[in-house]
């Protein structure tokens, strides 16, 4: 059986190898083929392997670093310095052949740039973008990108995200033919931005892409589309903003399980029964629970994790580069964009 390897930044994020160490060890468990090289700092490594006393050690290789990229550096200066951090080792044992995707949580401007600068883009592609996958009101999953890799965007770059976004949702989802939609401000064609109206008739000539036009905030988990394009800024912030409500819903739900006074007993008990029904629901729309964004449009899989992110959270980003990499993700992305490279000259 091949070996899929894959290279973790491990000292990325705001726990480094007190959590990616364990997640490695349980996304081994998940996948027979898989093998991780720890890049970081060794003796950090090792403290935290040996409280596991886990069969899968033999699949774990420590690679050694000097130093780590902060959350708090600028990403310019960062890339200037970058020769013997974490995430620029991780990255170089994808340029070098040795590994087949990395996975960081680590600053995402900094990972953005590196990707770049060591990937490089896909030909036809401007800059890479963030995506991830939202779970919807009808047990789907849309695609949504730009999550910040690209704080603006031209027209034609979010006509690239579309052709990408396509391309996931195919593989990954599993969606035939999936719809997709430009984020915007109304359902009108004259509503919007410029560069999200420029995008738009562009999109509309593309036979071989679903478009249907524009799409509001309040149906971001409606299931009314397969793929949301929108710009770095405006996707950070609706991502983190939904996010934020689901952990404040998930907690309420929670706090109103763990009382149990006399005095609030019927009460309590009609909220649980309520609550036991909307929370089953609800429950898969945790972030945790589909933490890993791509960073789409390399030659290569580079997967970012949320920088807070608990075990199971960074266990699930080490799971998307495994599907990414099975899936030949990056090669069917410039397989597309090669066909449809025809259709953008003429717009652009």
């Amino acid at each position: 059986m091949k070996h899929l390897v894959l290279a973790l930044d491990t000292m990325g994020g705001d726990f480094g190898p007190r959590v990616i160490v364990p997640a490695s060890l349980e996304a081994l468990d998940l996948c027979p083929r898989l093998v991780c090289l720890l890049v970081g700092n060794p003796s950090m490594i090792r403290s935290v392997l040996k409280k596991f006393n886990s069969k899968y050690i033999n699949r774990l290789t420590i690679i050694p670093s000097k130093s780590v990229i902060s959350d708090n550096d600028r990403p310019s200066q960062a890339i200037r310095v970058s020769k013997d951090t974490s995430m620029r080792i991780a990255l170089e044992l994808i340029k070098s052949g040795n590994a087949q995707a990395c996975v960081s949580a680590g600053n995402t401007g900094a990972l953005m740039g590196l990707s770049k600068l060591v990937l490089k883009p896909i030909n036809g592609i401007d800059r890479p973008a963030l995506t991830t996958f939202l779970p919807h009101q009808n047990k789907g999953k849309t695609v949504i990108l730009d999550l910040g890799a690209n704080i603006a965007c031209s027209g034609s770059m979010l006509v690239q995200f579309a052709i990408m976004g396509t391309v996931l949702s195919e593989q990954i989802v599993g969606i035939g033919n999936p719809k997709v939609a430009l984020l915007n401000i109304g359902s009108e064609e004259s509503k919007g931005l410029d560069n999200i109206r420029q995008a738009s008739k562009i999109l509309h000539t593309i036979s071989s892409i679903r478009y249907i036009g524009y799409i509001e905030a309040n149906d971001l988990l409606a299931g009314k589309t397969d793929v949301i394009v929108c710009d770095g800024f405006i996707g950070n912030i609706t991502l983190k903003t939904m996010e934020g409500v689901i952990r404040v819903v998930l907690s309420v739900f929670q706090k109103s399980e763990e009382k149990n006074t006399i005095y609030c007993y019927v009460i309590e008990h009609i909220k649980h029964w309520f609550s036991k029904i909307f929370f089953k629901k609800f429950i898969q729309l945790n972030p945790d629970r589909y933490n890993g964004a791509y960073l789409v449009g390399l030659h290569n899989t580079v997967i970012k994790s949320h920088g807070g992110a608990n075990q199971h959270a960074f266990t699930k980003a080490i799971i998307q580069a495994v599907h990414s990499v099975e899936r030949r993700i990056p090669e069917k992305i410039a397989d597309r964009l090669s066909q449809m490279l025809s259709y953008q000259n003429n717009y652009y």
